[in-house]
């Protein structure tokens, strides 16, 4: 299995703050919220990893696999938005499948930035979406492996909620052991958003800058799988796309936050 390079893996338990700290003062790893009704949030340190599903390099002729580095740590939601703190900003609930503790769903790209722009009214922040390198970086928590606790899917029932256990209906966030970076349910729940348009050949625009893309229309990144999917849906490489207008009962998202 191929392994991350200059990232430390921070499975267990995580110092929670009430409030986030200085960047000096941020480790990765660390957790932190910034009001009550926020995403709790983990630190997520800087290194490099491969991308792409690891069979389609196995031989020579593939070429390199590709990879992506993130330069400096960020901090990324330790579980999907739940419909408590959802409800908390927006004063509604659109959820199919209710429960404070259930992720949020039944919501498009478009209200998801609704949220974002009363949540960072609220707290001063900068809060948005994760990137779509982000995201896959995060998942991967080190891992070059198609999940990130390996390659054997006989064990992804108990690292992620799909259709070989979920019963068809999304499960209240954390339930299950977090990944080496200590964010949970990246495979599976519910399919998450991601704040870039999207691009056929993910490796190929890696190096592009999405700034005026976001701003318009475009199909968004959705990734992670869901509840209602097979396991190759919920591998760390998966990825597919939705009009920004689109909602379902098993689509989601976690935020992200540039660390000052």
């Amino acid at each position: 299995m191929m392994q991350v390079r200059n990232v430390t893996a921070m499975a267990g338990v995580m110092l929670l703050t009430a409030l986030p700290l200085q960047a000096r003062e941020l480790a990765p790893g660390q957790g932190f919220r910034d009001c009550d009704h926020c995403p709790e949030m983990v630190v997520v340190p800087a290194g490099s990893v491969p991308v792409g599903d690891p069979l389609d390099y196995e031989d020579e002729e593939d070429g390199p696999r590709p990879g992506i580095t993130i330069a400096r740590p960020f901090a990324i939601g330790k579980y999907e938005v739940t419909q408590a703190q959802w409800q908390a900003v927006m004063g509604s609930n659109p959820s199919h499948f209710k429960g404070p503790d259930l992720p949020v769903e039944m919501v498009t790209w478009r209200d998801v930035q609704e949220y974002l722009h009363r949540l960072n009214a609220k707290t001063g922040k900068q809060y948005r979406l994760p990137t779509e390198t982000e995201w896959e970086y995060a998942a991967r928590a080190g891992s070059g492996a198609s999940y990130s606790f390996g390659e054997d899917k006989a064990q992804l029932k108990h690292h992620a909620w799909y259709e070989g256990n979920a019963g068809g209906e999304t499960r209240p966030v954390g339930q299950l052991p977090p990944n080496a970076f200590g964010l949970h349910d990246m495979h599976g729940n519910v399919w998450e958003w991601v704040a870039d348009c999207y691009g056929s050949s993910y490796a190929a625009v890696l190096p592009a800058d999405f700034a005026k893309e976001r701003e318009g229309f475009c199909y968004r990144v959705i990734r992670g799988g869901s509840v209602l999917n097979f396991p190759k849906y919920l591998t760390a490489f998966y990825r597919t796309s939705l009009t920004p207008i689109n909602f379902n009962n098993n689509l989601g998202f976690r935020v992200a936050l540039i660390l000052p």
